[in-house]
């Protein structure tokens, strides 16, 4: 190769030196990284601490249950309002403001009644007639008509208006229907404000139109549930079916690995030839029709592109991409079929890894549980951090006063001082929240969690790789395989990782963290600039936002290298992640082929298991096949149990080939190694397998073949 000028590796790096006490993973090794560990504990505990504070002053019932607007619940035993089950909302339009995704509460006045509204009424209307002990259902507790109409409103002491309703969720919801095209709730197109302006209703109904989507949003998921009720067993029998064929998709890879790569290759080029004789031919049949010859620049754009497909010119253009891209591919597979044969025997080499440690299979199932511990936690803490608000109170006062917006207690309010010095001014709901120090630190504890749990599931995940890597690459060093591996070569990895390299992991995936955090702020500010129509702020986060993609993904490829380097030699994460960026990059071209042939492996199997599992979910759940004597269950939804046998499918698959794709990764680098420390000689014999030395012309003097 001409890799192996001197300047070549002066710029990337030193190549490993001959150690002759190496013999795969180091076992005599000390702690790494211990600041980052240090700050992970230091960390955990600071979000224990927020969970604990989060829990003692949040209520999740605020998220199930409805409170009303002094913060009692409704329709629970043993309090004020048990036998007012419903929550009613003064002006149901402030229910569609964004602050109710953020804070679960709605910006209006909210009291518990017995049932929902019935019938359209406004309060103009009902003040001077029988309907009047009607509405005041709807009105305060305590409601007296001894006010004028302008007063009432202006207190908050009853609605404006009530329209027909239906209870969800034991709220109460406008009933909206259409009625030729046009929106009304009950029999009324148009309604009156407390003081006798005639409105569209369609102002009125621009949030509840939300809540009937709601509501039938709800016989949707019941009817989902029902369909989960009654075919649950089948579906784990379709995913048990998926998990057998992922298996034996892997164990084929030993066998096929080559013919499928090769059969890939050669139906690439045979769709671009047949690509480039359509071109040729519909290039040719165009000859001597009218405008067939008008050239791409005079036609200019067109919003229907099927005019282009009339131009002898876009079918020469095809031909001569699809040329190209035939002749590219054509002299890759020339100069690169060594390297493409190295990638197939790495891959099979692989599954003869895998079928040594077979228990590796399973180790996605300890990941899977750790991280559903993370979202567990990460989502109960923003759960009761979100219900930490409290109702707050503010003085208004249409006057001249000067304690406007001052806090206020509207129990003890009539009797205070700043009743007294401002008359006409009324302590009224203005909004969940608090004025605490707590209060006031409740969005940078959101973040917190937020960014807690991008790091605890980055290290579960690289707690998992480094694991995994370890576990393998004793397979790789072993000369005589499987003789001379350890006897728990997992479980010896897992120790490792966690007894000497908790800081290296920490480290590593903080940096993950914080790329990932500020990915998410991005995207939070990214919506609320879209109502703006400053252009360079959207172009500059759209910039931002692809930079952001593209750091992640490289720090994501960066640290698994790493963690096999960290698996192997027990270094800490800087060293580990130099090594292998160094080492890749002296052999750039083997990283791509490899990189790119089992991509494409990973995306057959995962195509194949899940179109497999898919069509059998198909067939049984329409009715079309039957097994043994069994048939499908009823359903309302066919679609249900499919999608879901099509989704498990795909991350059990998932699961299965991201223990493979970290086995080839580890044999990948570990090759590396192997090339740049041995030399085939009897003090350095090679630890590769007979086939990847036949491959390179490589042989052991005077030692057994692998």
């Amino acid at each position: 190769m001409g890799d192996d000028r001197p300047h070549y590796y002066g710029k990337h790096g030193t190549p490993q030196k001959y150690d002759p006490t190496f013999k795969g993973p180091i076992y005599n090794r000390g702690c790494t990284d211990v600041i980052c560990c240090v700050v992970l504990f230091l960390a955990i505990v600071g979000y224990v601490a927020v969970g604990i504070l989060a829990w003692t002053h949040g209520d999740p019932r605020k998220m199930i249950y409805p409170t009303d607007s002094q913060g009692e619940f409704c329709g629970q035993k043993g309090m004020k309002n048990s036998n007012k089950p419903f929550l009613f909302y003064f002006n149901i339009v402030k229910c569609a403001s964004p602050l109710v995704l953020l804070e679960f509460q709605c910006p209006t006045p909210q009291i518990c009644v017995d049932e929902c509204p019935d019938r359209y009424l406004t309060f103009l209307k009902a003040r001077n007639s029988r309907d009047l002990h009607y509405y005041k259902k709807f009105c305060v507790p305590g409601f007296q008509n001894n006010k004028g109409v302008a007063e009432v409103l202006r207190d908050g002491d009853c609605p404006a208006v009530i329209t027909p309703s239906k209870p969800l969720a034991q709220r109460c919801f406008p009933a909206i229907h259409a009625h030729k095209g046009v929106l009304m709730v009950g029999n009324e197109t148009t309604y009156e404000d407390g003081l006798g302006t005639k409105k569209n209703i369609t102002e009125l109904v621009e949030g509840a139109k939300k809540a009937n989507r709601v509501l039938e949003a709800r016989q949707l998921a019941m009817r989902i549930f029902e369909d989960y009720t009654v075919s649950w067993y089948w579906i784990i029998i379709g995913l048990v079916i998926a998990m057998v064929l992922s298996l034996l998709f892997i164990i084929l890879l030993r066998f096929l690995a080559g013919i499928m790569v090769w059969v890939m290759i050669v139906m690439v080029i045979l769709v671009l030839g047949y690509g480039i004789f359509h071109c040729y031919m519909e290039y040719a049949r165009l000859r001597g029709e009218a405008g067939s010859d008008i050239s791409l620049v005079d036609l200019g754009f067109q919003t229907d592109l099927r005019v282009y497909l009339h131009l002898r010119q876009t079918w020469m253009a095809f031909m001569i991409i699809l040329s190209i891209l035939e002749v590219i591919i054509i002299l890759l597979l020339i100069f690169l079929r060594k390297r493409i044969l190295i990638a197939i025997a790495l891959i099979k080499e692989a599954s003869r890894a895998v079928g040594c440690v077979m228990c590796s299979m399973l180790y996605p199932l300890v990941t899977f549980f750790l991280l559903c511990l993370c979202i567990a936690y990460w989502a109960s803490t923003a759960i009761f951090l979100s219900t930490s608000n409290e109702a707050v109170y503010k003085i208004f006062d249409d006057g001249a006063c000067p304690l406007v917006g001052k806090t206020c207690n509207p129990e003890t309010f009539p009797s205070a001082n700043e009743s007294r010095q401002c008359p006409n001014s009324r302590c009224q709901f203005a909004f969940y929240g608090g004025e605490s120090g707590y209060h006031r630190v409740l969005l940078g504890l959101q973040i917190f969690n937020a960014f807690m749990f991008f790091w605890l599931a980055n290290f579960v995940l690289a707690l998992g790789q480094v694991t995994l890597a370890g576990a393998f690459a004793s397979y790789y060093w072993a000369m005589h395989k499987p003789d001379d591996m350890p006897a728990f070569p997992l479980f010896s990895a897992f120790g490792r990782a966690l007894r000497y390299h908790t800081g290296s992991l920490a480290f590593g995936s903080l940096i993950l963290a914080i790329v990932q955090i500020i990915r998410v702020m991005l995207e939070y500010l990214d919506q609320r600039l879209k109502a703006a129509e400053n252009k360079f702020a959207k172009f500059l986060m759209t910039c931002l936002k692809c930079c952001f993609w593209c750091l992640e993904k490289f720090i994501k490829f960066l640290n698994r290298n790493a963690y096999i380097m960290i698996a192997i030699y027990g270094t800490n994460f800087c060293t580990s992640a130099r090594n292998a960026f160094f080492l890749l990059m002296r052999n750039i071209i083997r990283v791509a082929v490899l990189d790119k042939v089992t991509d494409f492996l990973f995306l057959l199997g995962k195509l194949l298991i899940v179109g497999s599992v898919g069509i059998l979910a198909f067939f049984f759940f329409t009715h079309r096949i039957r097994i043994v004597q069994d048939t499908a269950p009823p359903l309302n939804y066919y679609w249900v149990p499919i999608l879901t046998v099509i989704v498990g499918s795909y991350l059990i698959a998932h699961g299965f080939f991201s223990v493979y794709g970290m086995c080839v990764d580890t044999l990948f680098l570990c090759f590396l190694e192997d090339l740049e420390r041995n030399d085939g000689s009897a003090e350095r014999p090679y630890f590769m397998s007979s086939t990847l030395k036949k491959l390179l012309n490589k042989t052991n003097k005077k030692i057994a073949e692998s």
